[in-house]
């Protein structure tokens, strides 16, 4: 079957298919990318798209180097279109952290950005997010609030917001996001997509408009675990000018999962399964946890209570002023050039005394040793992505206190060394998806994708369960 402009398939198999039979061309599917963004209905997702002649003329130059029918098996991210979070640098494109302000135009692209290209990406644009990263709604953004794919009424999640609504809209195979908190997360769970949080350091932040340089990771947004995992890997590797990048980062990444090979993985307790109200978000976290069980895991019951302690620090405690360490003397030089509510957090930062910060760097070193122990014999730890959805309007009246119950079970995965994937997990009866995170140690993320990989196959079969 030839690919469809209206609803073809931006996977990278179906892609790849199609290429390889001859049945696609790339400047064909990057003509009919660009007339998907132009026919969709809502705004707020890109703040800056490339120019489509420039997106062709490296389609043509691509195809050129490399025949689309032998693309797929030479580049494993041939003819891929993507996008971009507005906070990592693409060449000749304005970055500006949605802050027209502080926007600029960099002469080299980020490196994490660049492999993409290297691996045969086409870059579509740069998507929407909330102002400097600060926030998991996505409404803080001067270019608009972002809505969920599934229900304009509802929040999409941030700070990735435009990321991950452009591959649930269709406008392009996959996104880099970035996540400090949960960004690389939560807008996957509000948009049925995969969100790859990988090992920090493990791919360079070189390029990056920092919001916490010693936790900020480049982040995957995909329809499916295993091309989010090939972005990954085209991404990976040591950057040298870079001294939060891992010196391991070309170290292999965990043993796949088999099935039918018995695993253990860690569950919240009865009394942590906190949804605010949300019953169905409970119902469903039940059902992802019978899935994994009939995968041949064993539930186990952890004390989050560490966990859930090291994500209250990462805006109640000192964390927030390495984000003034960056982006005060801006704030202070141009005040009414940012959002209220992101000033506000951001200058918050400037209340913490180094003592205050040491303090706290002991305290969550006692509780990274607390997670470990916990985490040493399970192959993860699965969490609901996030508790409920919202809408713009409860945000609205709101924003710090619905940022922070969105953030419960992602806040803590970078203070605490972990990665992450978070997959879809199933629809509410008001049509908005939910999603669950798997976690692990760090240098597990091969390991992790498999068994994100197996549960989306698992989840796709049990279709029409809970609503789905």
């Amino acid at each position: 079957m030839a690919w469809s402009e209206i609803d073809g398939s931006l996977e990278r198999d179906a892609l790849g298919a199609q290429f390889r039979a001859g049945a696609l061309r790339l400047t064909e599917l990057i003509r009919a990318v660009f007339a998907r963004i132009r026919a969709c209905p809502v705004d707020g997702i890109w703040i800056n798209l490339v120019a489509e002649e420039d997106a062709l003329a490296a389609a043509a130059a691509l195809e050129a180097r490399v025949e689309p029918r032998l693309g797929p098996d030479r580049l494993p991210l041939y003819g891929l279109p993507f996008g971009a979070k507005d906070n990592i640098d693409a060449a000749g494109v304005p970055t500006t952290a949605a802050c027209p302000d502080f926007a600029y135009v960099p002469a080299r692209s980020a490196p994490a950005l660049a492999a993409c290209v290297e691996a045969g990406a086409i870059l579509i644009g740069k998507t929407n997010l909330d102002q400097f990263a600060t926030g998991l709604v996505g409404t803080r953004s001067p270019y608009g609030a972002c809505s969920s794919a599934f229900d304009v009424r509802y929040i999409s999640g941030g700070s990735s917001s435009g990321s991950a609504v452009a591959v649930a809209r269709g406008h392009v195979s996959f996104a880099l996001g970035t996540d400090t908190g949960g960004s690389g997360r939560i807008p996957a769970g509000f948009n049925d997509v995969v969100g790859l949080k990988p090992t920090r350091g493990l791919v360079s932040t070189t390029g990056l408009v920092p919001a916490c340089r010693s936790l900020d990771c480049v982040s995957v947004f995909a329809r499916r675990a295993t091309d989010a995992r090939a972005v990954l890997h085209a991404m990976r590797g040591y950057d040298a000018s870079n001294g939060f990048s891992r010196p391991d980062a070309g170290a292999p990444l965990g043993e796949p999962w088999r099935p039918a090979t018995p695993f253990q993985f860690g569950v919240l307790a009865p009394r942590e399964r906190e949804f605010f109200g949300n019953d169905e978000g409970a119902a469903h976290y039940a059902a992802a946890l019978e899935r994994l069980s009939d995968m041949g895991g064993a539930p186990v019951e952890i004390d989050f209570a560490p966990f859930r302690e090291a994500g209250d620090l990462l805006f109640a405690g000192p964390w927030i002023a390495e984000r003034y360490a960056d982006l005060g003397s801006f704030i202070a030089a141009r005040p009414a050039s940012v959002l209220p509510v992101t000033r506000q957090i951001i200058e918050s930062g400037a209340r913490f005394s180094a003592a205050e910060l040491f303090s706290a760097e002991h305290r969550l070193r006692m509780l990274h040793r607390q997670a470990q122990r916990q985490l040493a014999d399970l192959a993860f730890l699965v969490v609901p992505t996030a508790a409920r959805p919202y809408t713009l309007a409860e945000v609205a009246a709101d924003p710090v206190a619905t940022n922070t119950q969105v953030g419960r079970y992602s806040y803590f995965v970078n203070l605490l060394d972990l990665c992450a994937h978070a997959v879809p997990n199933g629809r509410l009866r008001n049509g908005m998806p939910t999603g669950i995170t798997l976690i692990a140690p760090p240098m597990r993320d091969d390991t992790l994708a498999s068994f994100a990989s197996a549960y989306q196959a698992r989840l796709d079969a049990a279709s029409g369960r809970l609503g789905n």
